[in-house]
């Protein structure tokens, strides 16, 4: 094989090894998140991308009323939703809160 030709089948491998590797997947990571989003619904416990916890109060459709203590509301934007809170992990954090107390 001529060196232009080995040379261009480098840069080709160079590029689908940056595809499999970096490129695939973050896309799969916007995928599952672009899911959650559009599986939330009122009562679900969140957290926000800058560490807010609270409760989905209403959807609307570009933002989410959430309660993030007794009488204070907020609306973010629902990509501002970084994951979904299960019950189980609820229960071990406020266990946690109180046995520190």
């Amino acid at each position: 094989m001529d060196p232009q030709t080995l040379s261009i089948l480098y840069i080709v491998a160079l590029f689908a090894i940056l595809y499999f590797l970096i490129i695939r997947p973050q896309q799969q990571r916007q995928k599952k998140h672009q899911e959650m989003i559009k599986s939330l619904k009122p009562n679900d416990r969140v957290t926000t991308i800058g560490g807010i916890f609270g409760t989905i109060v209403k959807l609307k459709e570009d933002s989410i009323i959430l309660r993030i203590a007794d009488n204070v509301r907020i609306e973010v934007l629902k990509n501002s939703i970084s994951q979904v809170v299960s019950k189980e992990e609820d229960d071990e954090e406020e266990g946690k809160v109180k046995t520190k107390e």
